[in-house]
């Protein structure tokens, strides 16, 4: 049975949610599911900008079939060629093989890649503030290199304001009935799953999602229909802020993330002192994150969310014990900067730890890292407690700069 919603009187919603998937790309857990979003424009041509994944398109073809009502398909805007947003291609090109591919040059060389159909015959090639009118409308088209693969572009309908963003502004989360921002409490349900979604899977370009951005600050967005999550018609321009912050590496709470790996639990103890003589200090936004039960997307999402960040870790076979090694080489391969930084290390006989997780913080943009530090032998110890408060204070200190 068909499940469509209508954005406007002449667009609607047609993709589908699946809440069974367990990893996104296979790698990043999604508890509350993933929606695929594509959209049918009705005007004299009919417009479908991008398709789904696999896994909901036989729901999809009934929404496309229902809303189409036997009119044929004009168009497929290509967006993005993830086989997340275009498995579905090949079916519409079977489906309606009059239908015309709206796509750049990049996207073409993809199409061959993934498909036997012959492209050419199919493909309208566009370039950089190209326009297609189909009616009514009129639809331009930007260019959206490496947001995060080369071929990215959006599409922004100039008559009335829409910007089919493919995975910018995007978020994890399957739909639940409601298709807008502004119909669920997205502040607090649904952020910290937007920022995990760009933090993770765009963060390394961030440079390039700003490119983006600059163009969009000359387009009048009236909305966005991303290819993951809710459609933005109201406060977009505080969603467009939190993509500034991220992609520009800038945190967004004046915070405290401590991440730990700990072996046998006195390193995480350690962990814990640290964070509650930091709430001695009247410091209230403090997360404490074990990283050898954590999955390292959260924690790296934590990591542009905050403004500090401290890393305790047992040394382990002469390194940085596995987790934290793990998650480090993921924030510095997320290009994560602008932070300040400090470690704590433990080691029964020969302490490494915190040696080598500087080299790693070293090898980062722009990281300030703090002088204090505490090295634990096996244990904390009373002794060792005004180290732990000398950190403390530090961090405090520098926040308030």
């Amino acid at each position: 049975m068909y499940c469509v919603k209508n954005v406007t009187d002449d667009l609607f919603w047609i993709g589908g949610s699946d809440r069974r998937l367990a990893l996104f790309e296979n790698i990043y857990p999604i508890p509350r599911g993933v929606s695929y979003n594509a959209y049918l424009l009705l005007d004299e041509k009919t417009v479908l900008l991008d398709t789904v994944d696999a896994s909901v398109s036989e729901l999809f073809f009934e929404n496309l079939e229902h809303v189409l009502g036997g009119r044929k398909l004009d168009y497929l805007v290509v967006n993005h060629m993830e086989p997340d947003h275009c498995a579905s291609i090949g079916g519409v090109v079977l489906r309606y093989p009059d239908v015309k591919l709206v796509c750049n040059a990049k996207t073409v060389t993809m199409l061959k890649q993934f498909f036997d159909f012959d492209v050419d015959s199919r493909a309208v090639v566009v370039k950089e503030m190209d326009t297609l009118s189909t009616g009514k409308h009129t639809l331009a088209f930007v260019m959206a290199p490496m947001v995060h693969w080369p071929e990215a572009m959006v599409t922004f309908d100039t008559v009335d304001g829409t910007l089919f963003s493919a995975d910018a502004f995007g978020t994890f989360g399957a739909l639940n009935g409601n298709l807008f921002a502004d119909e669920v409490d997205f502040e607090h349900e649904w952020l910290p799953d937007a920022r995990r979604y760009l933090t993770n899977i765009v963060g390394k370009y961030g440079p390039q999602v700003q490119a983006v951005l600059k163009k969009a600050s000359g387009l009048d967005i009236k909305r966005i229909c991303p290819l993951h999550g809710p459609v933005w018609r109201e406060n977009i321009g505080w969603f467009i802020d939190k993509y500034d912050k991220w992609s520009s590496y800038t945190p967004e709470e004046n915070a405290v993330m401590i991440a730990y790996a700990s072996v046998y639990g006195n390193t995480g103890n350690a962990a814990d002192v640290l964070a509650s003589k930091l709430a001695d200090l009247g410091v209230k936004n403090i997360a404490v994150y074990d990283v050898s039960v954590t999955d390292p997307s959260y924690v790296l999402a934590e990591a542009f969310l905050c403004s500090h960040l401290v890393f305790a870790a047992s040394t382990y076979t002469g390194g940085i014990f596995t987790p934290m090694e793990t998650l480090l080489l993921e924030l510095k391969a997320h290009n994560l900067q602008n932070r300040t930084v400090a470690v704590m290390e433990n080691g029964t006989w020969a302490p490494m730890a915190g040696k080598l997780m500087k080299e790693l913080l070293g090898s980062m943009k722009n990281m300030s890292l703090l002088e204090q530090g505490v090295t634990i032998r096996s244990s904390l110890k009373e002794e060792q407690l005004s180290q732990v408060e000398a950190l403390a204070k530090a961090i405090k200190d520098s926040m308030e700069r």
